[in-house]
């Protein structure tokens, strides 16, 4: 009798579901990146995670290894959402099937739909992307590449390098990388990266007024004997780079042992992609730093000394917040400058990431104006405030 049933109620079951179609799915190497961040081929669908909204599936308009996966739903929409990293092709996700031609349909009614944007901006259904925040409709225009490149070119000319940037909008997803490949030393900016792993273990609430200390004057003042404190207090270059990795950096190592009178934080090798990744991490809800206590980093980072808050400032339009740490270190094996900048311009509906790394430079000043030089040449092309 209870087989019986059982068999009657399959049938019914079967007779309620919409039918199933399977489509061919695409070859597809996902590429982990900042939370659940993927890769895709052009003009390819995908679905966003369950749970999260998204249009009808998202087909891929640009989509690089590391990038987040952005684009527009299946009905001409800018919706986009992260795709699950190493997703297999054809996997089985919620109750539709992902596939290379199109995406059983997501959308539940009355839920907002997700931006790219890392921690969410969310905007009514149906609506563009972005509208929600009163951003223009430029903003997700592509970025001319190929005239910033040549813009930096004549600048760069007869400076000495070498010199590596990224610029991303955190708010739309689009972004400028120069020289990816370099690989350059840190100098204080690495400061951010030990104050964040010391409050992956430590929340700022539970923290010493002595440890409180050493991180304003580790940030704000760059003092360079706080940092070592702290740098010990989170297990030195094995915490630095296991939080990085927590934050989803890829080519950021902690370099054990003494340089000099200090720690070896400041010769940390480091990419402005990764750099841009941890400053995403300060205003991610995805990121394995609680809300509070990335907020503390941010004011930390928003009240550098006066003499200190040069850089990526240089291309902040008024009324926008800037975060940002600087670094300066002259390399003991050529006698010359390392001068980077990174963090966050805020203000218009976006949150821009910026980290800009140089070597070279005969005097630190030198380094400075090339830093911000780079800076401005490239997030005109972002925004038209920026005047050069």
């Amino acid at each position: 009798m209870a087989a019986g049933r059982a068999a009657w109620g399959i049938v019914v079951l079967a007779l309620l579901l919409p039918p199933l179609t399977i489509w061919p799915t695409p070859r597809t190497a996902w590429v982990p990146w900042w939370g659940d961040g993927a890769q895709g081929p052009v003009g390819d669908v995908r679905s966003p995670l369950p749970g999260e909204p998204a249009g009808e599936g998202v087909r891929v308009l640009a989509a690089r290894g590391g990038d987040l996966v952005h684009g527009r739903d299946t009905q001409g929409r800018l919706a986009a959402g992260p795709v699950a990293a190493k997703r297999l092709a054809g996997e089985l996700v919620g109750p539709h099937w992902l596939t290379g031609e199109r995406v059983g349909p997501w959308r539940i009614a009355g839920e907002p739909v997700r931006t790219p944007r890392l921690g969410g901006e969310v905007v009514a259904p149906g609506r563009t992307a972005g509208e929600g925040a009163g951003a223009k409709r430029a903003a997700a225009d592509p970025v001319p590449v190929k005239k910033i490149d040549r813009r930096l070119a004549g600048y760069l000319a007869g400076r000495p390098g070498p010199v590596t940037a990224m610029v991303k909008d955190l708010t739309t997803g689009r972004l400028y990388r120069y020289h990816r490949g370099e690989r350059l030393i840190t100098a204080s900016t690495a400061k951010v990266q030990i104050l964040m792993a010391l409050l992956l273990d430590t929340p700022w609430r539970k923290l010493s007024k002595t440890a409180r200390r050493d991180a304003d004057l580790m940030i704000r003042y760059s003092d360079n004997h706080a940092a070592d404190r702290l740098w010990l207090r989170i297990g030195g270059a094995q915490g630095f780079t296991r939080a990085g990795r927590r934050y989803g950096l890829r080519h950021t190592q902690g370099v054990p042992g003494d340089c000099l009178d200090l720690y070896c934080w400041g010769i940390t090798r480091t990419s402005a992609e990764d750099q841009v990744r941890l400053m995403g991490a300060l205003v991610s809800g995805r990121s394995p730093l609680p809300a509070a206590d990335r907020d503390k980093v941010l004011s930390l980072m928003g009240e550098v000394v006066r003499g200190q808050d040069w850089g990526i400032s240089a291309a902040a339009c008024e009324g926008d917040r800037v975060a940002l740490k600087n670094g300066w270190l002259k390399r003991v094996s050529t006698k010359r400058w390392a001068v980077v900048s990174a963090g966050l311009i805020r203000g218009g509906g976006h949150d821009y990431a910026v980290a800009v790394l140089t070597e070279g430079s005969a005097e630190v000043g030198q380094g400075i104006a090339t830093v911000e030089g780079v800076t401005t040449r490239i997030m005109k092309s972002f925004r038209a405030c920026t005047k050069i």
